[in-house]
């Protein structure tokens, strides 16, 4: 099957001639942090909420997370030792003196046992569910260490705690001061996707530029941000990429080979349980396709593979 110069021309324009280090905002500035969460306690989840519905949008974060206050501190002398200590009980099975150390590591300001009780109380992992708590340990993250580096470990927290927080304005908290404020979403995943060059950043910010929330409805900067998320192997945007390439439309170019390209690189990388929608989509779209079109796409995969196998080659001689 001969593949077109200007299918492989635009292969190359929407691949991007080389991987940049850090995504940046598509205006060329360095993005300014989102303003910061105010100081303050916040109710528990079964509290009343005081002022009715026309209390503030924006929960304050706390200067101490609440949960700090769920156990007693044990008086470790590091917070490394209660990281130790956490490690020790967790295998124990002790799940009490794990969240207790824990919680000690992440008052004394600990960012991975902070970013750790995060995602603990958002799923209901060793404690119960408690979204307000998660929602305060990853304020205090994004509050104060929005400056962190990119590209580092440190970094990498703070950017999924930013969209953490992008999720939680999005849909809101129950029974808190936590409203969807899809304006506060989408300065959580902007900062992300253009500071941090997280992925699930990219990819939420997209959507919001897909249906208009939080900013005016753009596709064409939405596809530009699907595709840096789909350039770093998120299956859902490499899914969402392929299918606004095969409808085209809207100041995006209709490019059916590279959609199914990125359609099927999508069904390479996805979860058959918690993305069986990609699956789906891969399959209509190539029960739908011509053969020539199948074809060129099959053969666009085949080429990508063998130059990432030659730069892993490369990057380990």
């Amino acid at each position: 099957m001969r593949i077109s110069s200007s299918t492989i021309a635009c292969l190359f324009l929407l691949l991007g001639g080389h991987q940049a280090a850090q995504a940046q905002d598509f205006s060329g500035a360095k993005p300014l942090p989102p303003r910061a969460i105010p100081g303050g306690a916040l109710p528990e989840p079964d509290d009343s909420v005081p002022g009715g519905s026309d209390a503030a949008a924006i929960a304050p974060g706390p200067n101490t997370p609440t949960a700090h206050t769920a156990l007693p501190l044990v008086p470790f002398t590091s917070a490394r030792d209660a990281l130790k200590a956490w490690m020790r009980d967790s295998t124990a099975g002790n799940k009490v003196g794990a969240v207790r150390a824990l919680e000690y590591a992440a008052s004394q300001g600990h960012l991975t046992a902070q970013y750790k009780l995060g995602r603990m109380y958002a799923g209901g992992e060793g404690v119960p569910a408690n979204d307000l708590k998660a929602f305060e340990y990853f304020s205090k993250i994004a509050d104060e260490n929005a400056d962190a580096m990119p590209g580092t470990a440190d970094a990498r927290l703070v950017g999924s705690a930013f969209v953490a927080l992008g999720n939680y304005f999005s849909d809101g908290i129950k029974g808190s001061y936590v409203k969807p404020n899809p304006d506060r979403a989408f300065d959580m995943f902007h900062y992300a996707a253009s500071y941090f060059g997280d992925p699930d950043g990219q990819y939420n910010l997209a959507r919001l530029y897909m249906t208009g929330q939080g900013a005016s409805r753009d596709r064409r900067q939405a596809a530009r941000w699907m595709k840096l998320a789909a350039e770093k192997g998120h299956a859902p945007a490499r899914a969402a990429f392929g299918e606004m390439l095969l409808r085209g439309g809207e100041g995006v170019p209709r490019q059916p080979v590279l959609g199914l390209m990125w359609l099927a690189m999508a069904r390479e990388g996805a979860d058959p349980t918690r993305e069986a929608w990609i699956i789906e989509r891969h399959d209509v779209a190539f029960a739908a396709a011509s053969a020539s079109d199948r074809s060129a796409a099959l053969a666009l995969i085949e080429r990508q593979h063998l130059v990432n196998s030659r730069n892993g080659n490369a990057v380990q001689n």
